[in-house]
């Protein structure tokens, strides 16, 4: 079989031991293979990495298993050609023998190229993407515990989600902040109510006529308290995922189609509905490019100015000629005029 890297090597990490097998042509110019197991503190992983250099190891695979490769690939990306398998993918390639170890057949599979590696963002795109998923438990987390609000309200018999459609806005956190303080009277609480639902305070009234024990107002307060500190740590989670996306945000780049369309949006639908539009077409030019195998062209900052243009031009080529007037086009200088033929 061809041999296609002739200094590799293959690690099996876990979570206390990472063992390396390195395989590279010796002083004889005979195949040498080594096996040593390591400790996965940075110390022990550095020792690692200098120990597959003295090897002059240029290729080295790792399995994704768990999160414990990703130190091990942050210390050594910079030094190595790193590859990530999937195990089940690994597990699929015939002609393994029991006694091999792990890291050798890794190695082994290396170096012939039979391994298929997985995708792995550079390290800002990772530190990126840990940050969109830290956030994203976090509002899971808000989800469950605005859960398990409405059922302490439900068991106090307190039907205020059945008038209020959102029981933490204004009008709704005015009243929970009235009953955790102990106020009982369902007049005085409907008349908290705020904007639009000072309509419905009949309504408010009825569902907020309950009896709200002790211990349910400690754990409404609790509540509270968590879904705050929530909303806090996405707020900080957010202003650092928006300042490391600073320097790639469409809307602020120049001379772009994505940039033009945001400003064009802006200016009719605001600049919330305008980014929601802009993310759509992102979407859209990442499917082309993924399902087609297209390479990303960028239409241009002029592309609506140009496409508006030509519309004028046509409607007013159809109108002359619904007066049975033929037309021709021609540029004059940088602009077009029309000639019209009777």
């Amino acid at each position: 079989m061809d041999v296609v890297y002739q200094q590799c090597g293959g690690i099996d990490v876990h979570k206390k031991t990472a063992v390396a097998c390195v395989a590279a042509p010796g002083p004889d110019g005979q195949r040498k293979k080594q096996v040593r197991p390591f400790g996965t503190t940075t110390e022990e992983l550095l020792a690692l990495g200098d120990w597959l250099g003295e090897w002059g190891v240029t290729h080295v695979v790792l399995e994704s298993t768990g999160v414990y490769w990703k130190p091990l690939w942050n210390l050594l990306e910079e030094h190595f050609r790193l590859l990530l398998v999937n195990a089940q993918h690994v597990k699929a390639v015939p002609g393994r023998k029991t006694a091999v170890r792990d890291c050798e057949w890794l190695a082994d599979l290396l170096r012939h190229g039979l391994l298929r590696p997985s995708f792995v963002p550079d390290r800002p795109q990772r530190e990126l993407r840990e940050l969109t998923w830290y956030r994203t438990t976090l509002i899971w987390e808000r989800a469950a515990e605005v859960n398990r609000l409405q059922k302490a309200l439900e068991g106090a018999n307190i039907k205020l989600g059945d008038v209020a459609s959102n029981v933490l806005g204004a009008s709704g956190r005015a009243k929970l902040e009235a009953l955790v303080a102990g106020q009982a009277d369902p007049e005085l609480l409907a008349d908290l109510a705020k904007g639009r639902l000072r309509e419905k305070r009949a309504a408010l009234e009825r569902a907020l006529s309950a009896r709200m024990g002790p211990h349910q107002r400690f754990l409404l307060r609790e509540q509270l308290c968590h879904i705050d500190a929530l909303d806090e740590s996405i707020e900080r989670v957010s202003a650092g995922i928006a300042e490391r996306l600073r320097p790639f945000a469409v809307a602020r780049s120049k001379g772009t189609y994505l940039a033009a369309q945001c400003r064009r949006l802006a200016a009719r639908r605001g600049k919330q509905k305008a980014a929601m539009a802009v993310g759509h077409s992102i979407l859209v030019i990442v499917y082309h490019l993924l399902a087609y195998g297209e390479v990303y062209s960028d239409l241009g900052a002029n592309y609506f100015d140009e496409r508006d243009r030509q519309m004028v031009e046509r409607r007013l080529v159809r109108r002359l000629e619904g007066l049975g007037i033929q037309v021709e086009l021609k540029p004059r200088g940088t602009s077009e005029q029309l000639v019209a033929a009777g």
